[in-house]
């Protein structure tokens, strides 16, 4: 027996409003922690004002309403779930012949196209805003902006030190940035002024200087000199220079995977972006498994009894579930796991894990 049409946008409305509240009200705890830490980190800069932290935090929730997003189909899953069992209103739709399965499908449906919506569409505002939130992080809290930039031009490195600062452009990199060839330094002065340009065919990272080889050295007012081997004094490490790039969260799911193509052809490793990548894109799968958890922990009140302890049995094994995928996710940053492995993983196994246990529930 299918279910009727009018009972499957029933079931439907119940569940959104589950989930908006759940979310509404998750958002507005985290954004209200975030914005207490904004204000900590904050306080005691004089150009740090209170609008700017304001803009922060709220260029910030877009990214958390993402982070949030699984927690909020568990929690209003659960919702949902536990009222239309406490009102008999599932009950009934058992004795009318109606399995776990069918009643179900229409939350599994609108989680998978919620999960869409967010991956296509709301991740590229997310990783817009999260961009912006870096820019001003890095300015008024950090005291400084992103040091590299990479394009299929080649490798742009900004360095800065007490006489002045200077802007590195390579056409080739190895070694991680350690190693650059066809390299072009452009000087300035404390002021931005142009002060000069020194060509090198390679450039070595040292500790505490580039070491140019077969440098020019060519400034505004003279002519051209050759330095052979010259040092550029620098406070930059290799650690550093990959720590530089644009962190994953700021570039969309659209273009993350022309920007790994990129890192790659230019010889830096793009595991942290590749590992995003595949985890925003399992996105859909973990919200139907939050789902099938929350079912799991709520469907059957009425007639197992001890709807406190199975409530909070759903709260605790999502919450561990979830936070699990942190743990699986540091493992494949540190390259013991393939990427597809460390982000698929979570997601299939919270899905495995609702889909056997309502199985042996309903079927068993």
């Amino acid at each position: 027996m299918r279910p009727p049409p009018i009972f499957s946008v029933y079931l439907g409305r119940h569940f959104i409003s589950g989930i908006a509240t759940m979310m509404g009200i998750l958002l507005g705890l985290v954004f209200l922690i975030d914005l207490a830490e904004l204000f900590r980190r904050s306080w005691g800069r004089e150009n740090v004002s209170f609008l700017i932290v304001i803009q922060m935090a709220v260029l910030r929730a877009p990214f958390m309403v993402q982070k949030i997003l699984p927690f909020a189909a568990l929690f209003g899953g659960m919702l949902a779930f536990v009222r239309l069992t406490r009102t008999n209103q599932l009950i009934v739709a058992r004795a009318a012949g109606l399995s776990v399965w069918q009643f179900l499908f229409p939350t599994i449906a609108i989680a998978l196209l919620a999960g869409l919506f967010v991956v296509t569409l709301f991740n590229p505002l997310a990783s817009a805003t999260t961009s912006l939130y870096e820019s001003l992080e890095s300015k008024h809290l950090r005291g400084r902006s992103s040091l590299l930039a990479v394009s299929r031009s080649g490798l742009w490195l900004r360095q800065a030190d007490e006489t002045g600062q200077s802007v590195i452009h390579a056409r080739g990199v190895s070694r991680h940035g350690a190693e650059l060839s066809d390299v072009i330094v452009f000087l300035y002065d404390e002021a931005d002024r142009f002060t000069g340009r020194i060509d090198a065919s390679n450039a070595t990272l040292e500790e505490g200087y580039w070491q140019l080889s077969d440098a020019l050295r060519t400034r505004p007012d003279g002519p051209v000199k050759r330095e052979g081997d010259y040092r550029l004094p620098t406070t930059l490490t290799p650690e550093q220079i990959q720590d530089s790039f644009a962190p994953p969260e700021t570039l969309s799911f659209w273009s993350l995977p022309g920007f790994i193509e990129t890192l790659e052809k230019a010889g830096f490793s793009a595991l942290r972006h590749r590992l995003h990548w595949h985890s925003i894109l399992a996105g859909p799968l973990l919200l139907c498994a939050m789902v099938l958890i929350a079912a799991t922990f709520s469907i059957r009140l009425t007639r197992r009894g001890g709807a406190g302890l199975l409530v909070a049995g759903g709260v605790f094994v999502g919450f561990v579930l979830y936070f699990l995928s942190d743990v699986v996710y540091a493992i494949g940053l540190s390259g013991a796991v393939p990427v597809i492995l460390a982000a698929w993983a979570p997601a299939v196994i919270c899905a495995l894990l609702g889909l056997t246990t309502l199985l042996h529930l309903e079927d068993g």
